[in-house]
C-alpha cells in the first residue's frame, strides 16, 4: 500500500468538516452515475413537496407580520434539516423488527430460534408426510398358524392365579433372550429369596421374572412348580409359614405382580416383605415381586430387595423373534445358525429388518418383547408370502401408534366414576395431578423433544395443571414437591437425557437434553392425543398458548412446530383456536408463533394451498397484526406459489401507510436470500430501488441495509451441515460472496447505491463499518476476511469509491471507545485495493 493511499494516522483529519468524500461515482455502463443524478433529483423532488405545505404557511405567517422571505441560506438549511429528518425516518425502519417488544423478557433472539426450529422441524419429518399416521387397514392377519395382531393391546383382567403351564415354561426356555445384568438379579435373588423387580410395563419384566424363578427352583433341585400368586403380601407370607404349608425343597416359585394403580392402593411396608422373606428361605422358595416404575413404587425399587429390570437389547431380541417363527415355518435346511445367513430365511429376514426404510417405519430405537414379536411376524409374513412390502410397513408404523394408544388409553377412568368401597369407608380418589402428570410429560416430550429436561418438565408440569383443571374443576391441583424422579419419568415414557447444549442470553452453556428413544414416537402422541381424545384440546391449546409467551426459543418455537403439525390433523379447529387469535396478539413473539405454525401446516401439500391463500388475504386486506404476521410467514418461503408472488406481497406489505412495516418486509426478503432464491431476491431488490416510488425505494435501501447487518443464523433455513451452516456468526453477504460468488456483483451494486444515496448513507457506512471488523475476531483469529476479500473490490473498484472507504477506515481508526488498529486497517484497505493494484502491475509490465 503506497504511502499517499494509507489511512491516516490518528487523530489527522481527511477534511476540514470530517465530512464523507462525495465520489463522482464510476463507469459501469453509467448505471452507478445514473443513480446517484436520479437520487439527487428524488430528494430534492420529495423534499420540495413536503416543505410545500411549510413554506405557503410560512408566507401566509411572514404576511401578516409584515417580514420579508427567507434568504438562500434559510432554505439550504431547511433542506438539510428534511434531509436529517428523512435520514432520521430511514433509521427508524431499519430497526430490529422486534425492537418494539416490550416486557421482563426482553427481546426475542431471532438466531436461538432459528435453531430451535430446525431441531424441532426433525421430530416430525419422518417421511410419513410427517404426522400423517393414518390408521392402520391391517388390524389382524394370520400368517399361517401365527394370528398377528397390529392394534394396541387392550387392557383386561389380571392373570389369575395358579401354576405356569408347563408349555409356557419350555417355550420361555427356548426363546428367552436375558437382558444385560441378569446374572446380577440372579445373584440377588437366590442371596435373599425375595427379589422387587422394577420396571415399565412392557419391557419383558414379567418374563425375566419367570426366567429366574424357573431357573433357580430347577438349580436348587427344588422341582417344584412355579406358580403365579395373587397381589397379597401377607397373605402370601401366611401360606408360606403355615404348619406343613410346603415340605422343604418342594416350595418352587412364587410371581407376584402388583399394579399400584387402583385408588387407595398401596405399597407393602419394608417389614412385611422382611416376614416375606423369612418365611421363603424357611420354605427353601424364591419369590418375585414385579412392580411398575413410579412413585408409588419408588420405595420398593430403592429398598432392600429392589433391582431394576434392564431391558433386553433390540437385535438379539428380534433374532430370537424371527428364529423362533421362521424355524417351524421354513423348509428344511433354509434357516440359517447365524442371525445374517447368505441364502436361508433367516439371513434374508435379518436383511430386510436392517433396511432404512424398514426401521424408518418402525421408528423406534428399542424394541419391547410384544414389538419385536410382532415385528419378526411381520417379516416373516413378507417373507413366506403372506403379506406384502406396502403392508408390511404399514404394519411397522403401526407400532408407535399402539404404543401412544396405550400410554393415553382410560387414564382418568379412575376420575371418572365414584369412589370405590374400602372396607367401611369410601377410598379417595387418586389427586389428578398424580394421574394426569405422566401423560402431560409424553405430550411435552412430543412438543419440545430435543430441548433441556428442566423445560421439559417445566412444560410438563403447566400442562398438568391445564388437564387437572379440565377433569376437576373444582378442586384446586395439587401436586407433591418432592416426588419426581427423572429417570423414571424417562423410562415410563422411552425417553433418553444426552449432555447437550443450550442457548442463554446469547451464549451456549451445558444442559441435559432429552428425546424419545424414536423418531416415530412424536408424531404418534400428538396423533393419538389431538385425533382420540377430543376433550383433551383445550387444555392443549391452553397450554400452547403459554409455552407461546416462554421467553426461551427452545420452547416457544419448538411448541410453533409441533402447533403446525396439530393443525394439520383439523385444520378449522386449529385455525380458530391457534392460529387467528395468536396472529392478531399484540406481542411480537405470539405472531412469529402463528406464522410458524403456518408454514409448518404449508408444508403438507394437502394444506399449501389453505395456508397460502389465508397469508395473500392478509397481506392485501389484513389488519396491521395480520400483515405483520404475514410476512413473517412469507418469509419461511412456502407462504406463497413461487418467489416472485413471495416478493409482490412483501412489497405490498412493506410500502403501505408510509411504510410503517418497512422493517419487518426487509427483514423478511433477507431472510429469502438466505435460501436458494437469492439471485431472483437480489434482482427483485435492484428493481424496488429504481422504482419511480419513493416508497419502493425506501424497501429496496431498507433491504440491502439489513442484508448487511443481519448474520447468518439468524435466517439461515437448511439443516446442519450446510456451507452457510459452517458461517452462522457471519453477516450474510460476507457469507454469500464465499459460498455464492455470483452474487458478489448484485450485492455490491445494492450496497454502493445505499452508501450513495442521502437518506440511507449515514445507516449505510454503519452497517458497512460493522462489516469490516468483522474481519478477524477480537483474540486475532480469522473470520470474515475471505468475505470481505470478495466483496470490497466490487464494491470499491474505482478511485472516487475508494476514497470513501479511506474515511470510513480513518474514521474507525479515531473511534473513541473501540479503534481500529492500523495494521487491521491497512489490511483491509490492501483487500479493497488488490485487484486495482494487480491491474497496475499488469499494465506496467505489459
Amino acid at each position: 500500500m503506497a504511502d499517499d493511499q494509507q489511512p491516516a494516522p490518528e487523530g489527522e483529519r481527511p477534511r476540514a468538516d470530517d465530512a464523507p468524500p462525495k465520489s463522482p461515482g464510476r463507469d459501469k455502463g453509467g448505471d452507478r452515475d445514473r443513480d446517484r443524478d436520479r437520487d439527487k433529483n428524488r430528494e430534492k423532488d420529495r423534499d420540495r413537496d413536503r416543505g410545500r405545505d411549510g413554506d405557503r404557511d410560512g408566507d401566509r405567517e411572514r404576511d401578516r407580520d409584515g417580514g420579508e422571505g427567507t434568504g438562500p441560506d434559510d432554505e439550504a438549511a431547511e433542506r438539510e434539516r428534511e434531509r436529517e429528518r428523512a435520514a432520521g425516518r430511514f433509521r427508524e425502519h431499519t430497526r430490529d423488527p422486534l425492537a418494539d417488544e416490550q416486557g421482563e423478557d426482553g427481546p426475542t433472539d431471532l438466531a436461538a430460534a432459528s435453531r430451535a426450529r430446525r431441531s424441532g422441524r426433525t421430530l416430525f419429518d419422518t417421511g410419513r408426510d410427517r404426522i400423517s399416521f393414518d390408521r392402520s387397514s391391517i388390524s389382524s392377519a394370520h400368517i399361517g398358524d401365527i394370528h398377528l395382531r397390529v392394534d394396541a393391546p387392550r387392557p383386561g383382567h389380571a392373570v389369575r392365579s395358579g401354576p405356569v403351564p408347563e408349555d409356557e415354561l419350555r417355550r420361555l426356555r427356548r426363546a428367552y433372550v436375558a437382558p444385560e445384568g441378569y446374572p446380577g438379579l440372579r445373584t440377588a435373588l437366590r442371596a435373599r429369596r425375595l427379589l422387587v423387580l422394577g420396571a415399565a410395563p412392557g419391557t419383558g419384566r414379567t418374563s425375566t421374572a419367570l426366567a429366574l424363578l424357573d431357573e433357580l427352583a430347577v438349580a436348587d433341585g427344588a422341582r417344584g412348580q412355579v406358580s403365579r400368586v395373587e397381589p397379597d403380601v401377607l397373605r402370601l407370607t401366611e401360606k408360606l409359614s403355615a404348619a406343613d404349608a410346603a415340605p422343604a425343597g418342594e416350595a418352587g416359585g412364587h410371581l407376584m405382580e402388583l399394579a399400584l394403580a387402583a385408588p387407595g392402593e398401596s405399597p407393602p411396608e419394608e417389614m412385611d416383605l422382611d416376614a416375606l422373606a423369612d418365611a421363603l428361605d424357611r420354605a427353601g422358595a424364591y419369590a418375585v415381586i414385579v412392580v411398575p416404575l413410579g412413585a408409588a413404587a419408588d420405595a420398593l425399587v430403592t429398598g432392600r430387595y429392589g433391582m431394576r429390570c434392564p431391558p433386553v437389547p433390540t437385535d438379539e431380541l428380534l433374532a430370537a423373534r424371527l428364529e423362533e417363527l421362521l424355524a417351524d415355518r421354513a423348509p428344511a435346511g433354509t434357516v440359517d445358525a447365524a442371525p445374517r445367513g447368505h441364502d436361508g430365511l433367516l439371513g434374508r429376514a435379518s436383511e430386510l429388518a436392517g433396511r432404512a426404510e424398514v426401521k424408518e417405519a418402525v421408528g423406534l430405537k428399542d424394541l419391547r418383547p410384544a414389538e419385536a414379536g410382532l415385528v419378526a411376524s411381520l417379516l416373516a409374513g413378507h417373507l413366506l408370502g403372506d403379506l406384502s412390502y406396502e403392508q408390511l410397513l404399514t404394519g411397522c408404523r403401526t407400532i408407535a401408534a399402539a404404543q401412544a394408544q396405550e400410554w393415553f388409553a382410560g387414564v382418568d377412568r379412575a376420575l371418572a366414576g365414584p369412589p370405590a368401597a374400602h372396607g367401611d369407608r369410601a377410598a379417595p380418589r387418586p389427586g389428578a395431578a398424580a394421574l394426569f402428570h405422566p401423560v402431560a410429560f409424553r405430550i411435552a416430550l412430543a412438543v419440545l423433544g430435543g430441548a433441556s429436561h428442566s423445560a421439559v418438565a417445566s412444560a410438563a408440569h403447566l400442562l398438568t395443571w391445564e388437564l387437572s383443571v379440565q377433569s376437576d374443576p373444582e378442586t384446586t391441583p395439587a401436586r407433591p414437591l418432592f416426588c419426581d424422579d427423572p429417570e423414571t419419568d424417562l423410562a415410563l415414557s422411552r425417553a433418553e437425557a444426552k449432555a447437550g447444549r443450550v442457548e442463554v442470553a446469547g451464549s451456549e452453556v451445558d444442559a441435559r437434553l432429552i428425546w424419545y428413544r424414536g423418531s416415530a414416537l412424536p408424531a404418534a402422541v400428538l396423533s393419538e392425543v389431538w385425533d382420540r381424545h377430543f376433550p383433551v384440546r383445550a387444555p392443549v391449546v391452553r397450554w400452547l398458548r403459554l409455552l407461546a409467551d416462554d421467553p426461551r426459543p427452545q420452547v416457544w418455537m419448538r411448541a410453533a412446530v409441533a402447533a403446525g403439525e396439530l393443525c394439520v390433523r383439523d385444520f378449522e379447529y386449529g385455525w380458530a383456536e391457534l392460529i387467528r387469535p395468536l396472529a392478531e396478539a399484540s406481542a411480537p413473539r405470539r405472531r412469529i408463533f402463528a406464522a410458524t405454525t403456518l408454514d409448518q401446516a404449508a408444508g403438507h401439500a394437502s394444506h399449501r394451498t389453505a395456508v397460502r391463500r389465508v397469508v395473500d388475504d392478509w397481506s392485501r386486506y389484513g389488519t396491521k397484526a395480520l400483515r405483520w404476521t404475514a410476512a413473517m410467514a412469507l418469509g419461511y418461503g412456502n407462504a406463497a406459489a413461487t418467489a416472485d408472488d413471495t416478493l409482490d406481497a412483501l412489497a405490498r406489505i412493506g410500502t403501505r401507510d408510509d411504510g410503517e412495516q418497512l422493517a419487518v418486509a426487509s427483514f423478511n426478503a433477507v431472510r429469502l436470500l438466505a435460501g436458494p432464491g437469492g439471485p431472483a431476491v437480489l434482482r427483485r431488490v435492484d428493481a424496488w430501488t429504481h422504482h419511480k416510488r419513493a416508497e419502493y425505494q425506501d424497501l429496496g435501501l431498507v433491504t440491502t441495509v439489513r442484508l448487511a447487518v443481519t448474520r447468518v443464523d439468524e435466517v439461515r433455513d437448511d439443516e446442519d451441515g450446510s456451507p452457510l451452516g459452517d458461517r452462522g456468526d457471519w453477516p450474510l453477504p460476507l457469507a454469500l460472496a464465499v459460498v455464492r460468488p455470483e452474487l458478489v456483483r448484485p450485492m455490491a451494486d445494492l450496497l454502493w447505491t445505499a452508501l450513495n444515496t442521502a437518506r440511507s448513507k449515514e445507516v449505510a457506512l454503519d452497517a458497512l463499518e460493522s462489516l469490516l471488523r468483522t474481519a478477524v475476531r477480537r483474540d486475532g483469529a480469522e473470520w470474515t476476511r475471505a468475505g470481505l476479500a470478495a466483496l470490497l473490490p466490487a464494491m470499491f473498484a474505482e478511485e472516487p469509491d475508494l476514497r470513501q472507504l479511506d474515511w470510513l477506515l480513518r474514521r474507525m481508526m479515531r473511534d473513541q471507545d473501540d479503534p481500529l488498529p492500523d495494521a487491521q486497517a491497512r489490511a483491509l484497505w490492501w483487500l479493497a485495493d488488490a485487484p486495482r493494484d494487480r491491474r497496475r502491475e499488469e499494465e506496467r509490465d505489459g
